[in-house]
């Protein structure tokens, strides 16, 4: 007993992480080079900035494992609040990049808000469930109430931000954190496939007829049959084929992938996993996917364990984070599903993302030894 209450974290958990961590930083410095050389004349300039980053989010892991996960639950209110206002600041002051003003330009560096939206979303859900646990049985406080939360987000991200794969995420992690707190499947089978249907129709006539939008239908057509238009809507996905096609079984060796060569579209964001796949092969994408599967069952294994419903619901909550996203980025660049810019977690270059990602991933670990304290208690 006395071994198991000085264990820290979940050992599993944690060398999964610095697994994946280790293996995205690689695949940075391979998928970046000849854009970075291209764009800055430095083939280390994307991987330097990465690793940096990774090193902060370490640090600040260290820092945010020695706070009581229930402190942020106090402030869940205020959390929602700071959310709605970072999110409502972009169009404002955001910076605008490829076409899209999603992120806020902070001098050395560009910080996108959905990405944090996301991890304060998460704490204030699980806060609020768990407050309302008698009653989310019943439909008003079950259903209605949480999405009615939602609602200001959602119209934020489409409409302000033209940003559907952050809200497609949100809505997907807060429906499994409802689903584990206790509200009834039937209400999502009901009103939640009616909503989605009347949503994705409105959607539909707003790319249709007028300008807001229009792109999405582009993917779309895209990913029916890149061919109808090879050298513009069809090209990344296109290129992310050959890439995948070339790796065949044990890949073409680290280094050597053809497709980063400016082919593929900054190939170290969200298609980085088609570099993977020509570098390293079926074996390799096998090996990855393996990871993000044990850090999901891990995940879920800290969630029943947590000692109490918050935390169990925050453990969801991140684990769904990772998993939905590492799922749809597998997705798009293996052309599954149309291209929603999903980036990969771990993985995909993006300074401010990675370090959220792992403070929040802290937070997870931590609720083992919350757990082992209070069986000491029991004990």
């Amino acid at each position: 007993m006395k071994k198991q209450d000085a264990k820290p974290f979940d050992f599993i958990l944690f060398i999964t992480i610095i697994v994946l961590l280790a293996m995205g930083i690689i695949m940075v410095l391979s998928a970046s080079s000849p854009s970075a050389l291209s764009k800055t004349q430095n083939s280390y300039s994307y991987v330097t900035k990465q690793a940096t980053f990774a090193v902060l989010g370490f640090t600040c892991m260290l820092v945010i494992s020695k706070i009581d996960y229930r402190i942020y639950a106090k402030f869940y209110k205020i959390i929602y609040i700071i959310v709605v206002l970072m999110l409502l600041a972009v169009p404002i002051i955001g910076h605008n990049a490829k076409g899209a003003t999603r992120w806020i330009d902070l001098g050395f560096t560009t910080f996108q808000p959905s990405e944090l939206a996301k991890i304060g979303l998460i704490i204030f859900y699980a806060t609020w469930l768990t407050k309302n646990k008698d009653h989310l049985k019943k439909q008003a406080k079950g259903f209605w109430i949480p999405i009615l939360y939602l609602a200001p987000i959602a119209f934020i991200l489409v409409f302000l931000q033209d940003h559907l794969s952050a809200t497609v995420v949100i809505a997907m992690i807060v429906a499994i954190m409802m689903l584990m707190a206790g509200t009834k499947l039937r209400y999502f089978m009901t009103y939640g496939m009616a909503g989605v249907a009347a949503g994705g129709a409105g959607l539909y006539f707003l790319a249709k007829f007028t300008e807001k939008g229009a792109f999405r239908l582009d993917r779309i057509t895209a990913f029916l049959n890149p061919w109808n238009d090879p050298t513009d809507t069809g090209w990344q996905i296109i290129q992310s084929l050959y890439a995948i096609g070339s790796g065949g079984l044990f890949g073409v060796g680290l280094g050597e992938s053809k497709q980063k060569f400016l082919y593929i579209p900054e190939p170290h964001n969200d298609f980085i996993f088609s570099v993977l796949a020509e570098e390293l092969g079926f074996v390799g994408c096998a090996v990855v996917i393996l990871l993000f599967a044990i850090f999901i069952w891990r995940g879920l294994v800290i969630a029943m364990k947590a000692p109490d419903m918050f935390g169990s619901l925050v453990a969801v909550g991140i684990t769904a984070l990772v998993g939905i996203q590492a799922i749809i980025n597998i997705a798009v660049v293996t052309s599954s599903m149309p291209n929603t810019g999903m980036p990969l977690p771990f993985f995909s270059y993006g300074g401010t993302a990675l370090v959220i990602l792992l403070c929040s991933v802290r937070c997870t670990i931590k609720y083992i030894k919350k757990l082992q304290k209070s069986i000491k208690r029991i004990g």
